[in-house]
């Protein structure tokens, strides 16, 4: 069976569950991601540097190594994953919320970054001005920091996004790889290639991961260049 692009039906489960998880981990990500660059950028305080270094933790280390320490607190005989399931039943690893947990993790990262520089780069006087005129700071925060942002918020968004869907180390190390609930489009690549006559399945799988990080990739520029032309009007 060949549905659309000529996918197998594997292939084509593991890029819609690799798009989802995706998507799901950005925007879940999103509202931490943004308060966390804001006060990096915004506020010095005790513990400043280590809270920077902990943010930016997964960007380093090796990606089965931060499987394995999710696996840790999340597993069944986990630190948060003993109680969930003895409290509530409920079982995070090896299953389609965990693509998403490790996901949400490896690319968190990239979205504070991006959102941080756009901070600190942004013109603070329209923040003061707005205060002049009686603007509570929730007010200047929604209405003139936030879309001042804006540029970082889709820059990180993007590039959390083509992250996320690469994500391959955490992904089989807390979720595993099972066809159809937690196989990704690069645990289907992977697959693949150790099967034998899966050359054709791993060079359209190739193609597929190359055409959605190129999108993401170009995306971001796009944003980039465009917040830039629509401030210098």
């Amino acid at each position: 069976m060949t549905p659309l692009l000529g996918l197998s039906v594997m292939e084509w489960q593991a890029l819609m569950l690799s798009l989802r998880s995706a998507t799901l981990a950005v925007l879940w990500s999103l509202p931490l991601a943004i308060g966390l660059g804001w006060l990096l950028a915004r506020r010095r305080f005790p513990g400043h540097w280590l809270l920077n270094a902990v943010v930016h933790l997964p960007l380093v280390l090796p990606p089965v190594v931060l499987g394995y320490l999710l696996l840790v607190l999340l597993g069944r005989e986990g630190v948060i994953g003993a109680p969930l399931h003895a409290l509530f039943g409920v079982r995070l690893a090896f299953s389609t919320q965990a693509v998403v947990i490790a996901c949400a993790v490896v690319s968190f990262p990239l979205l504070v970054r991006a959102i941080r520089q756009s901070a600190e780069s942004m013109d603070h006087r329209f923040e003061a001005a707005a205060r002049s005129l009686g603007a509570g700071e929730l007010r200047v925060f929604l209405t003139v920091t936030l879309p001042l942002m804006s540029p970082g918020i889709l820059t990180g968004l993007t590039l959390g996004f083509a992250r996320a869907v690469g994500e391959f180390g955490a992904t089989i190390t807390l979720a595993a790889n099972i066809p159809g609930k937690t196989q990704t489009l690069p645990l289907a690549l992977f697959s693949v290639t150790q099967s034998p006559g899966g050359d054709a399945a791993a060079a359209r799988l190739c193609a597929l991961s190359l055409a959605l990080a190129g999108m993401a990739l170009i995306g971001s520029e796009l944003v980039s260049r465009r917040m830039t032309w629509e401030a210098a009007r």
